[in-house]
């Protein structure tokens, strides 16, 4: 499912417990800098073989998710 994908790589990349973020997190929840967003959509480029614009991705793991989901269509 591409929630659980999309909080893996965020956990992963922001070195913390997948169990800390859920569909309802914001990034500036978690402190995403600039820097962060491009290298977290760099890696979900990689994870679902998707072009990802950080603009058009939303502010949340919910909003994130939905982009994805959409592109994958």
């Amino acid at each position: 499912m591409t929630v659980e994908r999309v909080i893996k790589v965020l956990a992963d990349h922001l070195e913390m417990e997948p169990s800390e973020i859920t569909e309802e997190t914001t990034f500036e929840d978690l402190g995403v800098d600039s820097l962060d967003s491009v290298e977290i959509m760099m890696e979900m480029e990689d994870e679902f073989g998707v072009e990802i614009k950080p603009a058009e991705a939303g502010k949340s793991v919910k909003d994130l998710v939905a982009y994805i989901d959409e592109k994958l269509k």
